[in-house]
């Protein structure tokens, strides 16, 4: 029997906005918003935020307890094996993947995406590969069993970083489906790395219609009637995947 979790990844160590996933929006904290968005997706059989066993998440976690929402702590630095362990823990056959700084995310593209991958019997699907989303709509789905064999397999540190790049890669040879958007809208950001970011996410939540149920449509029609939106926040997609690329390789990076 399937069993579809969505496994949202979050910590409050981020090094470009620490603390972003408690930040408030819309009354209460951004990454309970974005719990109340995910689960409105209708092919989901739950919701966990996976996040880690350092002291530094201590207070995400407690955060999540007072508002219900299932957690699982594992490694801070291994994210790979925490998805793997949270996995197991949970029983999940099937798993959405997530980050903690999409709070807009919309739940009929989770639908959407989870759809594509059990039409196609594909082991790994997603909206990024390539991205026509907007940066902050972004999805994965895979298999356990996929996401079992990355965590043996992997062995780079960028890697167990994060999830999804050993089974993007050629060499994995997985079946991989990718879903498009109707337009191509990839250069849009609404996904929250820096407080500009979170200014722009707070101002086009304001103008979207009963939040929870509000599409990529809606948010559309808002940046629409607020161009200035956009000018609010400027940034390179991906920036934490470009750095540990990077780092790996020994280029000189932006500090």
């Amino acid at each position: 029997m399937t069993r579809t979790l969505a496994f949202i990844q979050a910590r409050m160590s981020s090094s470009r906005f620490p603390g972003k996933v408690l930040a408030p929006l819309q009354g209460r904290p951004l990454i309970v918003y974005m719990v109340e968005r995910v689960r409105q997706a209708c092919l989901l059989d739950g919701v966990v935020v996976v996040t880690s066993t350092d002291a530094s998440d201590d207070v995400l976690a407690t955060t999540l307890a007072q508002a219900h929402i299932p957690v699982f702590r594992g490694d801070l630095q291994d994210v790979l094996k925490r998805f793997a362990d949270a996995a197991a823990s949970c029983e999940a056959t099937e798993i959405v993947r997530l980050t903690g700084d999409c709070p807009l995310i919309d739940p009929t593209v989770i639908d959407a995406v989870i759809a594509a991958r059990r039409t196609a019997q594909a082991d790994y699907a997603s909206n990024i590969d390539p991205p026509s989303f907007p940066d902050g709509l972004d999805v994965e789905c895979f298999t356990r069993e996929v996401l079992d064999r990355a965590c043996r397999l992997a062995t780079r540190v960028p890697e167990r970083e994060h999830v999804t790049l050993w089974m993007r890669g050629d060499a994995a040879g997985l079946h991989r489906v990718n879903l498009r958007a109707p337009v191509d809208c990839s250069a849009l950001r609404l996904t929250v790395d820096y407080p500009d970011d979170l200014q722009a996410v707070q101002t086009l939540a304001d103008g979207l219609p009963t939040a929870p149920a509000s599409d990529l449509y809606d948010l559309l029609r808002v940046l629409a009637q607020r161009p200035d939106i956009l000018n609010l926040n400027r940034h390179d997609r991906n920036e934490g995947l470009t750095h540990s690329l990077q780092v790996e390789s020994g280029a000189p990076h932006a500090p």
